[in-house]
């Protein structure tokens, strides 16, 4: 399991290139981070899955590529609605602010396919109960069989790379303490994650920001480090 110096990601991200914006591509056996795009039931409309975009997207895989021997997309990432094939083609996908998420019938259908069939989707940036209650609601339409099920830094998802001798470290911009749950296959926690939620918290503006020295760079790599372990664990589980 990798151990690394407080400093050493952010130096990372700083001697690396920045990208400009581009669209979804073409499937060619790299990993390249995919985001959910979606509508909205809630007043602020159907631009929430886009909060931290592109830069958190980026960001996270340049970490990756400097510290794993994974095959990466570093020239851009994907956006797709749930509806889309192309999901089944990214065993990993991001769901930024779920508190606004809102699911269609198909694309429901294809995010509970896509999970059975191996796949793993990490949600992040929401915070409150009635944030919580509406993520859980949809995700109760994709696997109503499952429920989420507190994890703490003692599951392997948070040693699957870097080992992490804790995960409280505070929201970035809101004064609440972070929590972590999983669905589990069967609803066993010996079991494959198929469904992450980071409650309380907002990785991604950590990572969306740290090449500005906007926040304290030691919560910067505990962010940055649970983002490798999550990719790392979703790729191997």
């Amino acid at each position: 399991m990798m151990r690394i110096a407080g400093g050493a990601l952010v130096a990372l991200l700083l001697s690396g290139a920045v990208w400009a914006q581009s669209d979804s591509f073409d499937y060619d056996g790299r990993f390249t981070f995919t985001r959910i795009r979606y509508g909205s039931n809630w007043g602020r409309g159907g631009g929430s899955w886009a909060h931290d975009y592109p830069r958190a997207d980026r960001h996270l895989p340049q970490i990756l590529a400097e510290l794993t021997t994974m095959r990466l997309r570093l020239d851009g990432s994907n956006v797709f609605d749930l509806d889309d094939e192309a999901i089944f083609q990214n065993p990993i996908i991001y769901i930024s602010e779920p508190g606004f998420w809102s699911v269609t019938e198909g694309g429901a259908a294809n995010l509970r396919a896509h999970l059975l069939k191996g796949g793993f989707v990490i949600f992040d940036d929401f915070e409150g109960e009635a944030q919580w209650d509406n993520m859980a609601q949809q995700m109760a339409r994709v696997l109503p069989e499952l429920r989420f099920i507190q994890i703490d830094v003692r599951h392997p998802i948070f040693h699957s790379f870097f080992e992490m001798k804790t995960i409280d470290f505070p929201h970035p911009l809101v004064n609440v303490m972070p929590v972590y749950y999983a669905m589990f296959e069967h609803n066993d926690p010996t079991k494959r994650i198929v469904a992450l939620a980071n409650y309380n918290n907002d990785l991604a503006e950590y990572w969306e920001w740290s090449a500005t020295g906007m926040f304290p760079v030691d919560f910067t790599n505990e962010a940055y480090k649970l983002g490798v372990n999550y990719i790392v664990y979703g790729m191997t589980h």
